[in-house]
């Protein structure tokens, strides 16, 4: 028998239309997984965690997921870890996660794109494809991966594509691991495996991280603000291959935080490609780290634990899990 700890967070996979046509979390963990078609020899443990939509988590909601998942592993007859959870900030737990992530066992969220009273509601599939991730012995080593609509996607480099969709995870520039079908899973590629951060584990409730994003004629006052008002660090979501303005590379050159520099765009390299002020190689000149292939929400997470953990922001420590994340093997179809 395969156990499998399932920890329920809320999300639109536990949500169903109240009055006014709005979803909202109504269903209880157990709730959640009665009536999950679950193949023979596995057996599902369900863990309540708490009951929000994941737009409203906080670092310290995350913190909570992560020691939940830490504890469901430290029982020797656990197999494997489900999450589910809202799919509006999966890609950043699921950040958090593989960065403190040191055992073989896999840790698989999913969550759903409909809620539980839709015509099609996808989370009850979703949730038994993702528990046969969690019980394959092919997923042992695989690390932390994110499983909907029969797609296995590692954590890492992995967004929100699509919010109607019910394929609405991948990673822009990879393949999925694996793909599910009728409980069979079928792996693509080898996986990367677990990578954690530092030997210990980072929790990243009390960091201050803001986001600032360029666009044109971008002026520097929400990037004085974010620091004014705390911010330990910035990410700063440019233009193209990593390009803001003049004004915020100013703004990157003159505050102490560090900074790590990402795209709008969803693929692709980011760095100093192009010359000029404000240009990328202007950023990395001015201080700013490129996050590689990580956006703007796996970013922030990353820039988050390096700081909780003490490790410099340099661009040696941050390309560890940026440019080698995953390189560029299989385009994705």
């Amino acid at each position: 028998m395969r156990r499998i700890a399932v920890i329920t967070t809320g999300g639109t996979i536990a949500s169903s239309r109240v009055e006014g046509g709005a979803a909202r979390v109504t269903a209880g963990g157990r709730d959640v997984v009665a009536g999950v078609r679950i193949g023979p020899g596995v057996e599902l443990s369900v863990r309540e965690t708490m009951a929000l939509n994941s737009f409203a988590m906080t670092f310290r909601d995350m913190d909570r997921i992560q020691r939940a998942v830490r504890a469901a592993l430290s029982e020797p007859d656990v197999d494997g870890v489900v999450v589910t959870h809202g799919t509006d900030t999966l890609e950043e737990t699921a950040a958090l996660l593989a960065f403190n992530h040191r055992d073989p066992r896999p840790v698989v969220l999913t969550g759903a794109i409909r809620p539980q009273d839709a015509p099609e509601p996808d989370g009850a599939a979703n949730l038994a494809d993702a528990a046969a991730v969690a019980a394959a012995p092919l997923a042992v080593g695989a690390g932390v991966l994110v499983c909907l609509a029969g797609r296995v996607h590692e954590a890492l480099g992995t967004v929100k594509r699509h919010n109607d969709d019910p394929d609405s995870f991948a990673d822009p520039e990879r393949s999925p691991w694996a793909v599910v079908t009728d409980g069979r899973i079928g792996p693509l590629r080898p996986a990367r495996g677990p990578h954690p951060l530092c030997p210990r584990d980072v929790e990243v409730g009390a960091e201050r991280v803001a986001v600032v994003s360029a666009y044109p004629g971008a002026d520097r006052v929400a990037y004085d603000a974010e620091v004014a008002a705390g911010a330990r660090g910035v990410v700063l979501v440019g233009t193209g291959s990593g390009n803001a303005t003049p004004a915020l590379a100013a703004a990157v050159r003159e505050h102490p935080v560090p900074v790590l520099l990402t795209s709008r765009v969803p693929a692709g390299t980011v760095g100093g490609v192009y010359g000029g002020p404000g240009g990328g190689a202007d950023l990395i000149t001015a201080g700013a780290v490129s996050a590689g292939r990580l956006r703007a929400g796996q970013a922030r997470v990353l820039l988050a634990a390096l700081l909780a953990s003490g490790t410099p922001v340099a661009a040696e420590a941050v390309g560890t899990w940026t440019e080698d994340v995953g390189p560029r093997l299989v385009p994705h179809p």
